[in-house]
């Protein structure tokens, strides 16, 4: 941008690539203002002004673009039909000289190596600068005479659109934007779509596009990714306990991992991002793994003949220097996700936080409650399977 300071025949809008390519034209979110009802391109422009203005009072808000232009000065080129019949000039001859001079018309075709080429006329640039350029175009009458274009049209300035560009069907303005220092894309999105309801009148409406739409859309994905995580986590130590209840006081260390990871990413001023989340999910491995650690080896005691509560102690002693190496590995090695530097260590301080906390929180508050979590989820399936027994002897048909 600073190289190009002194171009002063343009309006230059530096936009960063788009952080997934393939996906939107650029960073940021992607906003765009429809007309559902009028219709008018300088109507259109007006609110889009109107919203880029109001929206700049936000502070969650950066920069606002748009390249939409609906009053901009152009010339209207009227060609009078009457005369030109009249003079014996063809309107489609008026219309394609206009159209070379001033654009680009193809007039042929040729082949050469095996592919069709088109032959495309086109002015130079020096002679279509002007208006003025249109007073040396001639086009041929049906009687053979030359007649100057400017026999048969007429010439005026009005207003309009450079472009009219729509979006589902409806004519609409682009509007490209970001978050401001130290508010995340959702906070954007959020005081975008509250400049909508206060600025845009009836008839008008709105859409995003690109990583916008596809933040929007995903909406409680993470949330049901996570859900679905653990349903999995549950049906597995099912099958590998043959229990309904015991896969509880394992899944019950979730939740210590999940608020040490709120607790070190609050604690850090990071916000809740997707990367956070993907830390989330991470978690609920990690934290079902100490748990089961503590939880198998009860049941082996237990298998032993051993009492619930003597279970849950020894288990919970026995296994303690296990888990805490393990967990004390894990956590120097996502170090260097939290304290990254260079490009994309934002996306690592979220992960690498939300894991160290999240460890932090299963492996100590985890630890103690994991072997009472054990000693109540068996004690409530013992009980219930003397009260089965004793239905199951109650329902059995006396002897005669």
């Amino acid at each position: 941008m600073a190289g190009a300071r002194h171009i002063d025949t343009g309006v230059l809008i530096p936009i960063p690539p788009p952080a997934i390519p393939g996906i939107g034209t650029g960073s940021g979110f992607e906003f765009w203002i429809q007309d559902r009802l009028s219709g008018d391109p300088g109507r259109l422009d007006e609110i889009t002004r109107q919203f880029i203005a109001e929206a700049g009072k936000h502070p969650q808000l950066g920069r606002l673009n748009t390249t939409y232009r609906g009053i901009s000065q152009q010339m209207r080129v009227t060609v009078d039909r009457a005369k030109a019949v009249l003079l014996g000039v063809p309107v489609v001859d008026v219309n394609a000289a206009l159209q070379a001079q001033f654009g680009s018309i193809v007039v042929s075709q040729y082949t050469q190596y095996s592919r069709v080429w088109n032959v495309v006329l086109q002015a130079d640039a020096p002679y279509r600068e002007s208006p003025t350029d249109l007073t040396k175009l001639y086009t041929r009458s049906d009687s053979g005479k030359m007649v100057p274009l400017t026999a048969v049209v007429s010439t005026e300035y009005v207003r309009g659109p450079d472009l009219v560009p729509h979006f589902n069907g409806f004519p609409a303005a682009q509007i490209v934007g970001s978050a401001a220092a130290g508010y995340s894309s959702g906070d954007a999105i959020k005081a975008m779509q509250e400049v909508a309801a206060k600025v845009l009148p009836e008839g008008y409406g709105y859409e995003w596009s690109g990583m916008a739409y596809q933040e929007i859309k995903s909406g409680n994905t993470s949330a049901i990714a996570f859900a679905f995580g653990i349903l999995i986590v549950f049906l597995i130590l099912s099958a590998m306990y043959e229990s309904w209840t015991l896969p509880g006081s394992v899944l019950m260390a979730v939740p210590f991992g999940i608020v040490g990871a709120l607790v070190a990413t609050w604690g850090r001023g990071l916000e809740n991002d997707v990367y956070f989340q993907i830390g989330l999910l991470v978690l609920v491995g990690l934290a079902a793994k100490n748990a089961i650690l503590i939880v198998e080896f009860a049941v082996e005691l237990r298998h032993q003949g051993k009492s619930i509560l003597d279970a849950a102690v020894e288990a919970g002693e026995l296994r303690l220097r296990p888990i805490i190496m393990t967990s004390l590995a894990f956590i120097f090695g996502v170090v260097p996700l939290a304290i990254a530097l260079g490009a994309g260590m934002n996306a690592r301080h979220s992960l690498g936080t939300g894991i160290i906390g999240g460890m932090i929180g299963a492996s100590t508050l985890a630890l103690l409650y994991v072997p009472l979590f054990f000693y109540l989820f068996e004690h409530l399936a013992e009980r219930g399977k003397k009260k089965a027994d004793v239905k199951k002897g109650d329902d059995a048909p006396a002897a005669h």
